[in-house]
């Protein structure tokens, strides 16, 4: 059986009423909402058989334990490919891959997951005892790319980066002071991205696993991007690449 799970905020609701609707059981929003956003989302609903419930504003945000956009729907967990065979198999261009090492924030790893159905990632991987986790934090802050791209999360990450350099899948590292500028790499081949936590980074095993580290070009006076940013940089430089080369 699928598992239950609210979901709020406006971008993520309509995101699963769009892509699977079937999956959503009832819809509470607040009764106060007479906006267009309010009433398209409510059109919507009912353009595909969803149940909306209009309910007090303060008991829709505290079945969101917190801001909810006056909006909440309560749905099964969608699932989507279940481990990275499934993923690679199912491909016909070589893999775009994102390793996310140690990101604990839901709000980071919902923005790196936007990017990552941006900019056509095929898989995110995570190790699951260093991870945010699929919360409703994540999937808002997601804005529906958390229905579209799987998040596949391993016991052990140096291990499964094993596994991809078996697959023949370049591990490319992101590092502040890595001498390789991100433009200089190669992400026109079978390739999986590694970026670590905010002020920590990599951890060292993770490090010694990667086939190339390279660095971000800087010319301002900040020294270090938000991880999510960060992310959406190497993304869209890899696109560009693979666009140019026909890929």
């Amino acid at each position: 059986m699928s598992q239950r799970i609210l979901i709020h905020g406006f971008h993520a609701v309509t995101a699963r009423l769009r892509h699977h609707p079937e999956s959503i059981q009832v819809i509470y929003m607040d009764e106060s909402r007479r906006d267009r956003r309010a009433k398209d989302l409510v059109q919507a609903a009912e353009d595909r058989n969803v149940r909306v419930v209009l309910a007090d504003g303060a008991r829709v945000d505290e079945m969101a334990r917190g801001k909810s956009q006056g909006v909440v729907a309560q749905a099964n967990q969608v699932e989507l490919a279940r481990d990275l065979d499934e993923v690679l198999e199912a491909l016909t261009e070589p893999a775009l891959l994102m390793v996310l090492d140690g990101i604990t924030d839901p709000h980071n790893l919902g923005a790196c997951l936007r990017s990552a159905d941006a900019f056509g990632v095929h898989a995110v991987l995570a190790p699951k005892d260093r991870s945010a986790g699929l919360s409703a934090v994540v999937m808002k802050a997601a804005s529906g790319a958390a229905e579209s791209v799987p998040y596949l999360t391993v016991t052990n990450l140096a291990r499964a980066l094993r596994d991809l350099k078996d697959r023949n899948i370049l591990i490319v590292g992101t590092e502040d002071d890595a001498p390789t500028g991100l433009m200089d790499a190669d992400f026109t081949a079978a390739s999986a991205l590694i970026l670590g936590a905010e002020g920590t980074g990599m951890r060292r095993l993770t490090r010694e696993h990667c086939d190339l580290l390279v660095s971000i070009p800087m010319f301002g006076q900040v020294e270090s991007l938000n991880v999510s940013v960060s992310a959406g940089v190497c993304l869209y430089e890899a696109r560009r690449q693979r666009m140019l080369a026909g890929k």
